[in-house]
């Protein structure tokens, strides 16, 4: 974890006062009063510079000369090595491009929306006569992680989600100031052998980031989804799932590292992006913390990042939460949460549990 930090004679007392804890549980709160008072704070417990506000995010985001992700300590790069998620510029460009056309929205369309409504069903199908479920793990995981298989050409669905817990968690570790979980280190070695068998070994990196968000962003995304819909008595619109991705992002931070002085951060320091933060930014959202289904400009939301790095997977992901939301509505008759459904999550936000009853 990085060492520096401000320089200056400053104090930055709100981001002093941030606990892991805070973050991971109930982030929003102190989200507010460091985007009020302040928006770039240093915040020791995540060693990092933390931005709030949704305009400096998105000049953050925008320019990777000055906030790279070109560094030998971000985090996901020293779990699964290079990738399009840890290079910029031409190297980024070349593993990007490997994997840009099938990923578009009309190749999306034309070639999953078939294979996505099946699943959806299949798993429905299976669910529905019990009357009762856990509906993350039960359902929004096992369909992100049967459809980006399929989408990137591998199969043994249930080895692939336990690679994807191992890495996650070895990210996440890693993230929090950990070392990279030997679980975490085998996982990825399973996974290489496997990918190597339909990509080049060059890809091996980017077809795990592109797991990452397959699995742990969108089923975070639906599940999160759904918990808000539920809640509100809403209609699974696409609008209502925009207001779901502005209000609770499935990944709720991303991290760059400075190349140069950008007073007050210095260059070599870790500036953390909060998607979360900036999503709430009352500059853009009036009444940030409402849920709001008809938000107008709900799309303005970061939730896909922004830039270069923009989520090459967002109109895969929007596609299988369309259809996991209305079908799920239309499946399981008049489908509840049985239970809260709190996200919670240091980089990662979903509710732990998703259960629920219908008739």
């Amino acid at each position: 974890m990085p060492t520096s930090g401000p320089s200056s004679g400053r104090t930055y007392p709100l981001g002093a006062a941030v606990t892991l804890a805070e973050l991971t549980d109930d982030p929003h709160p102190v989200l507010a009063r460091l985007r009020e008072h302040e928006p770039i704070s240093w915040v020791p417990a995540l060693g990092a510079w933390l931005v709030t506000r949704r305009a400096d995010a998105l000049a953050i985001l925008r320019d990777p000369e000055t906030f790279t992700v070109d560094d030998p300590r971000f985090s996901t790069a020293r779990v699964v090595g290079p990738s399009m998620l840890s290079l910029d510029g031409e190297a980024h460009a070349r593993h990007r491009a490997a994997f840009a056309q099938p990923f578009r929205l009309e190749a999306v369309r034309e070639r999953l929306t078939a294979f996505v409504a099946g699943e959806t069903d299949r798993l429905l199908q299976r669910l529905a006569p019990a009357g009762e479920g856990e509906l993350r793990r039960g359902f929004a995981g096992p369909l992100a992680a049967s459809v980006v298989t399929h989408a990137l050409g591998l199969r043994e669905t249930e080895r692939v989600l336990a690679w994807y817990d191992a890495i996650v968690d070895a990210v996440d570790r890693v993230t929090a100031g950990g070392a990279v979980t030997a679980a975490g280190r085998a996982a990825f070695d399973d996974l290489r052998e496997a990918v190597q068998m339909t990509h080049p070994p060059e890809l091996v990196g980017d077809v795990a980031v592109l797991l990452f968000g397959g699995i742990e962003t969108t089923e975070g995304m639906i599940a999160n989804a759904l918990a808000h819909v539920l809640e509100h008595g809403a209609a699974p619109t696409p609008d209502a799932i925009e207001e779901s991705l502005r209000t609770e992002p499935a990944a709720a931070t991303v991290d760059r590292y400075a190349t140069r002085d950008m007073p007050p951060i210095r260059a070599g320091d870790l500036v953390t992006v909060s998607i979360a933060g900036a999503n709430r930014d009352p500059a853009t959202f009036p009444d940030p913390d409402r849920f709001d289904p008809a938000r107008a400009n709900a799309r303005l939301h970061l939730a896909f990042a922004a830039g270069p790095h923009v989520c090459l997977g967002m109109h895969l992901a929007r596609l299988e939460a369309h259809t996991a939301l209305a079908r799920a509505l239309e499946c399981l008759p008049g489908l509840q949460l049985a239970a809260p459904a709190t996200p919670r999550g240091l980089v990662f936000r979903k509710p732990p549990e998703l259960r629920a009853v219908w008739s």
